[in-house]
């Protein structure tokens, strides 16, 4: 058994696997899906698991170049860019119109669905290099 870190089997793999500008997905429970996009549902019950508190999590495995979000979560999510931002730190973020983002989530590796029912509560996280000055 796992002693540390993401204890979520199908997480902790596609993290392990990712390498240098891979992408992954953190999604609210409403984006849709590709179908041959690995979907990893986290989804209980409405808000269980959060969108930020499943970044969080995510980041503590992951090292992160740069992030893409939807254009809307500025503007009708301003909470969720707010603590996507704190949580990323110095990460570069660019905002896509939502069209464009929903099909860039189709070349990501998985998309982690969470409960967060707050609109436009997504991200995706460019997978970094470790070690190696960029």
């Amino acid at each position: 058994m796992k002693k540390t870190g993401i204890i979520n089997a199908p997480i902790s793999t596609v993290i392990a696997h990712l390498e240098h500008s891979d992408m992954l997905t953190v999604a609210d429970a409403g984006l849709p899906v590709p179908a041959a996009t690995q979907r990893i549902d986290l989804a209980l019950k409405p808000g269980i698991p959060g969108f930020l508190e499943t970044l969080e999590v995510v980041l503590t495995e992951m090292f992160v170049e740069k992030a893409y979000v939807s254009e809307d979560v500025l503007v009708k999510s301003p909470h969720i860019y707010a603590g996507i931002q704190k949580l990323l730190g110095d990460v570069q973020i660019e905002a896509l119109p939502h069209p464009a983002f929903k099909e860039l989530t189709g070349s990501t590796k998985a998309i982690i669905r969470t409960a967060e029912f707050t609109p436009f509560a997504n991200v995706i996280l460019v997978a970094g290099a470790w070690g190696f000055e960029l």
